[in-house]
């Protein structure tokens, strides 16, 4: 492949790693203490499973609790949902550095 051929702006690195004679699997994305990490670290991945968990988790709030009060919705809403969006949300994960 000439280097006219390559995408502008990137460079097409395929490295391929080795610890005694056993190459490392090359992966897109890494889940590690509940944090989901991207080749690109957008953590675009992790914000929709974070968000699919909550919605979930409102889900089983909405089958299970059908006669709820305001003060029963916002105990279990604190207990269920808001943990799954607070853990591992740091500013640097939900910070919009990447915004065009």
């Amino acid at each position: 492949m000439l280097a006219a051929d390559l995408p502008t702006g990137r460079i097409l690195n395929d490295y391929k790693y080795h610890l005694s004679s056993t190459e490392f699997e090359t992966v897109d994305v890494i889940k590690d203490l509940g944090v989901v990490f991207d080749s690109d670290f957008t953590f675009v991945s992790h914000c929709k499973e974070k968000i699919n968990k909550a919605f979930s988790m409102l889900g089983l709030i909405k089958r299970n609790f059908i006669y709820r009060t305001e003060e029963t919705f916002v105990m279990l809403y604190k207990s269920l949902v808001r943990c799954h969006l607070e853990y591992a949300n740091s500013v640097t994960v939900w910070n919009p550095y990447r915004q065009k």
